[in-house]
This record gives C-alpha cells, sequence and structure tokens, in this order.
C-alpha cells in the first residue's frame, strides 16, 4: 500500500479548500490509504468505488453508527428481502406518472414561489435565496404537511446534514442532531397517526397505505424516511443546483447554449455531478476481507469511498478536470438510472431511489431560473467558492440580471 505522506490529510484546512489536488494525487499515487484518525480505508479511484458500491461483499452496516443515530434505521441500513420489500414500498411513488402526475406541479410552484421573491431585484444569491429552500419546501410540500412549518424544516435539515458530516466528531455538532432527531419524531409520529386515519393524495398517505406481500411500513419507518428524505433530497439537490449554476457562469459558451436549449438541462446536471458533486464520500463495510486499491481491506473495516475523486479518474473520463456537458463518455440517457456512468449517486442495490425526482427538480429550477433572469451572470467582484468535505458546494452565489416583474402571484 503506497505511503500517504504527500496527501493532505482529509480533516486538514488545505483539503478542504482543495480537495481536487489531493484527489489527483490520491488517484495516481496513493489508491488505498489507511486513515487513523477517523479508523478508515479511504479509496478513490474510479474502479475501486463502483466495485464497492455495486459487490455484495461490500455492506451499509457502517450506517448503524453513521446514520442510525439520527434518522433512526432507515432503507440504506437493509439487504435481501427486508431492502427488496422496503425499496418496492418507496420507489413507485419517485418515478413515473405518479412523479409527474402529482408532485411536478409542487416543484414548479415552489420554484416560481422563490424565484417571485427575487425576480425584480435585479440580484440575488442563488444559494441563499434559492437552491438552500428549494428541495425542501418541495419535500414538506410532497409530504402534505403544513406549509408554515418550512422554516422548521429548514433548520432540522440543517441540524441533520451537520451531523452527518461531522467527520471531526463536533460533541456540540452531534449534540444538535440528536436533538433535531428527538423534535422531528415528536412532531412526526403523530401527524403518521393522523394521515393513517385520513389518507389523502399526498406522500406521507402514499407511504402509510403502501403495502408489499402483506408487508408495510411502521410509523417508525416511514418517520426514518422522511428523516432521509430531508438529507438526502435536501442536501443533494440544493448543492446540484447551485453548482450547475456556477459551472455555467464559469463557461459562458456553455450557459448560452442551455439557454436556448433546455433539452440541455440534464447534459448539465449529469456533468456537474460527475464534476463537482453534491456529495464527495460515501462509506462502506466488508463482510470479509477484500482485496482493494492495490491492498488488503480487512473484514469489518471502514471504507471511505471518494466519489469526487473516482468521478475525476482519468482511466474512466477524459479531460476529467474539464467541466464540459458535451462529452461524449457520460452518456445523459443513463445518467440517471442504476446505469449511470458517474458515480453520484452510488450504484448497485442502493442505487439513489430519488435519482428521478432530483431530475425533475433540476430541470424545472434550472429552467425557471434562466428563463426569469435574463443576462445572468456573477456579481461584479464575486468569486464563489466551494466549502465541504462529506457534501460540497458553492457557499454563497451572488449574481446580477435584468429585473423582470412576478409572472405570477404566489400563493
Amino acid at each position: 500500500m503506497t505511503a500517504a505522506r504527500e496527501v493532505p490529510d482529509i480533516l486538514s484546512a488545505e483539503f478542504a479548500e482543495d480537495p481536487y489536488s489531493a484527489y489527483r494525487i490520491m488517484l495516481e499515487d496513493s489508491p488505498l490509504i489507511w486513515h487513523e484518525p477517523m479508523q478508515s480505508y479511504i479509496v478513490s479511484r474510479y474502479e475501486d468505488v463502483a466495485r464497492a458500491f455495486k459487490e455484495p461483499a461490500f455492506t451499509t452496516d457502517n450506517y448503524n453508527w453513521q446514520l442510525e443515530p439520527v434518522h433512526g434505521r432507515t432503507i440504506l441500513q437493509m439487504s435481501g428481502r427486508e431492502h427488496a420489500v422496503r425499496r418496492a414500498l418507496v420507489a413507485p411513488a419517485f418515478r413515473g406518472q405518479e412523479l409527474q402526475a402529482k408532485f411536478l406541479p409542487v416543484i414548479e410552484r415552489n420554484s416560481a414561489e422563490l424565484i417571485d421573491g427575487f425576480r425584480e431585484r435585479g440580484t440575488a444569491d442563488i444559494v441563499n435565496d434559492y437552491a438552500r429552500h428549494f428541495p425542501i419546501n418541495v419535500i414538506v410540500d410532497m409530504l402534505g404537511l403544513d406549509r408554515a412549518e418550512h422554516a422548521r424544516f429548514q433548520r432540522w435539515y440543517t441540524s441533520i446534514i451537520a451531523f452527518l458530516g461531522n467527520l471531526s466528531q463536533d460533541e456540540r455538532i452531534a449534540a444538535d442532531g440528536l436533538r433535531t432527531r428527538d423534535e422531528l419524531a415528536e412532531y412526526m409520529i403523530p401527524i403518521i397517526r393522523e394521515r393513517r386515519r385520513n389518507l389523502g393524495d399526498d406522500l406521507l398517505s402514499t407511504l402509510c397505505a403502501a403495502e408489499v406481500d402483506g408487508q408495510s411500513m411502521s410509523d417508525e419507518d416511514i418517520k426514518a424516511f422522511v428523516s432521509l428524505l430531508l438529507a438526502a433530497g435536501g442536501e443533494t439537490t440544493d448543492k446540484a443546483i447551485a453548482s450547475i449554476i456556477k459551472n455555467l457562469l464559469e463557461h459562458p459558451d456553455q450557459l448560452r447554449a442551455v439557454r436556448e436549449d433546455h433539452g440541455l438541462i440534464p447534459r448539465a446536471f449529469a456533468e456537474t455531478l460527475r464534476y463537482t458533486p453534491p456529495v464527495h464520500m460515501i462509506m462502506r463495510q466488508p463482510a470479509e476481507d477484500v482485496e482493494l486499491g492495490g491492498g488488503t481491506v480487512p473484514a469489518g473495516s471502514t471504507v471511505t469511498c471518494l466519489i469526487g475523486a473516482a468521478n475525476r479518474d482519468p482511466s474512466r473520463f477524459s479531460n476529467p478536470d474539464t467541466f464540459d456537458i458535451f462529452r461524449d463518455d457520460l452518456p445523459t440517457d443513463t445518467a440517471f438510472s442504476a446505469a449511470a456512468q458517474h458515480l453520484s449517486f452510488a450504484l448497485g442495490r442502493h442505487f439513489c431511489v430519488g435519482a428521478l425526482l432530483a431530475k425533475s427538480e433540476v430541470e424545472v429550477g434550472v429552467g425557471q431560473l434562466l428563463d426569469a433572469l435574463p443576462d445572468l451572470e456573477l456579481a461584479e467582484g464575486a468569486a464563489p467558492v466551494e466549502q465541504g468535505v462529506f457534501t460540497r458546494g458553492p457557499a454563497s452565489l451572488p449574481v446580477r440580471f435584468t429585473p423582470t416583474p412576478r409572472a405570477r402571484t404566489s400563493a
């Protein structure tokens, strides 16, 4: 196993400022690193990360300590028939006609309302005025919860994400995450019980009524899924939309192409998932000794899979450090399925169940932003920077544009 002394420590300020430079060193010289403070093996090459996502030897048992304390037991921890049944219970709501007919109007309304809040100003922060709120508001409305609770769910979401990304084990962040777990349960369980008695046309009712082979979800199962949905469905779309806009603003020719043809938005999304993914690392735990990255990883170890590095592996993608929505080694027709070439939705049995929901949100959100904000460009003097290690995206994205009147009256 190659020594990792030349690689910036994954918990260091240097790594947080620019992980991509560190990824290049890992990919070339250190494909397998033992990280003592995290008690984890770190893998970076595309082939190794893809194997960890697809092969049965790699389990999600690490989620017992990584996710369960804040979410409760979720579908991500399950395997075999239990996982297959649970996925069959929740998946239909996130694909096909159910998604398009029932939830697309919710997505369109929430996006338009947020844009109405700043389109007349001529300036905005795409992160703080739009992306940070959009997916959480959509989730709250999809679940059929009180729209007045958007701010509360925003706070819970922020707390959960901080807990999950707490690689340095800050005690205050951990304690706040556990408080959020209790607050969310106290809020959601009575609503779930009431919804069972009075089913509606919302996602929460769908989860309450779902049944496969005589099995249904318990109140705790649904609460845990809602918590997971806030984190996975909020954080990824939040950072993806901000990153797409940032990447396009930094590549004006590609921005012009997408503005002229919204059919290119899925290409811009897929390339952003590869180039600047919202989630940079996912952990797995092998059930047996495995050969990985040129070394042996013992059974029961934690393996940190660096998605951000694997998506820039030159053995898999040409000119990997270049943002190019027209690249020919990232087919868009499979980019939002389990056959995706990028690794940002994972692969295999735990491929992201909300990938098509994210695609719909991005298509609507980016399309509406480009239509509503003519001459969109970075604000004068703005130099947006990414933040985060576990998840990563622009900390803010100040822009300016020609003011436009509201296209609708917000509800």
